[in-house]
Parts: C-alpha cells; sequence; structure tokens
C-alpha cells in the first residue's frame, strides 16, 4: 500500500513538471503584445514617447503640451479632450484614435496617419498638417476648412495626398 501511494505522488510531481513544461515551451513562441496604460488627466508637459507601441492606451483629459510622439504607434488611443499644444506626432500611427474634443494647437502631424480617427470638436489651428493622411477622419465643417488652407504634401506610408483625405476643393 505505501508503494502505491509513493507512485501516486510520483506522478502527481511528474505530470505537474510535465504541464509546467509545456506552457513554458508554448510561451517561448509568443509575440509580446503591447499593453494598453492609462495616462488620464495627467500632467505630461514634454513627455517623450518617441517610438513607442501605446495602442489602445488612454490619455483622456492629460494635458500633452510639447510632448514628443513622433514615430509612435498610438492606434486606438484616447486623446479625448487632452492639450496636444505643439505636441510632435510627426510620422505617428493614429489610426481609429479618438481625439474627440483634443486640442492640437501649432501640433506637427507631418506624415501622420489618421485614418478614421474621430476628430469631432478637435482644434488644428497652426497645426503643420504636410502629408497627413485624413481618410475617413469626422471632422467639424470649420476645422477640415481651415485644414485645407494648409495642407500639402502625400503621406509617404499611404500614398494619399494630404488635401485629397480632407475633401479640399
Amino acid at each position: 500500500m505505501n508503494n502505491k501511494l509513493s507512485v501516486r505522488i510520483w506522478a502527481s510531481i511528474l505530470s505537474v513538471l510535465l504541464w509546467g513544461l509545456v506552457g513554458i515551451t508554448a510561451m517561448i513562441g509568443c509575440v509580446p503584445t503591447a499593453l494598453a496604460l492609462e495616462y488620464n488627466k495627467e500632467i505630461l508637459i514634454e513627455a517623450d514617447f518617441v517610438g513607442r507601441d501605446l495602442t489602445d492606451s488612454s490619455f483622456t483629459k492629460a494635458n500633452l503640451k510639447k510632448s514628443n510622439f513622433s514615430h509612435a504607434n498610438l492606434q486606438g488611443v484616447s486623446f479625448f479632450a487632452a492639450n496636444l499644444e505643439s505636441a510632435n506626432f510627426e510620422a505617428a500611427d493614429l489610426s481609429n484614435a479618438t481625439l474627440d474634443s483634443a486640442r492640437f494647437i501649432k501640433a506637427n502631424l507631418t506624415n501622420a496617419v489618421l485614418e478614421g480617427a474621430f476628430a469631432a470638436n478637435a482644434k488644428f489651428d497652426g497645426a503643420i498638417v504636410d502629408g497627413a493622411d485624413f481618410t475617413d477622419v469626422l471632422l467639424r465643417p470649420d476645422e477640415q476648412k481651415k485644414l485645407c488652407q494648409v495642407a500639402k504634401g502625400t503621406n509617404p506610408t499611404t500614398g494619399r495626398d494630404t488635401r485629397d483625405t480632407l475633401f479640399c476643393p
């Protein structure tokens, strides 16, 4: 009887070790994914996010004045009501981002991709949009008109003309 108990214990230990080994082996082939981060209502003046993958993160009502998001992956990010005055978004991917009520005053959006972003009530006074792609971006008509006055260039990633994506006359 003692021998049977010993065999069962060793079988249980080996089983646990085997399942642990299978789990570790399965994880080795996994590609790590970006974690969505929350920076809601944070004061991040002049923060450096260059080249970061911030997919699905949230910056709702954050103060990001003069922050640098150049070459960052900002797909699905929420900048709802954020202060983005003089922020740098050069070559950033803002696809499907929530930009509603955000202030892009004097922001640099050179070669940024904003495809599918929701930007109703966003302000772009003095923004640089050379080569930016606004395909399927929901904008207020007055902001769209303002952007058309300064829009030029072609986005190097999508190959789309900025003025065409804004439906400029």
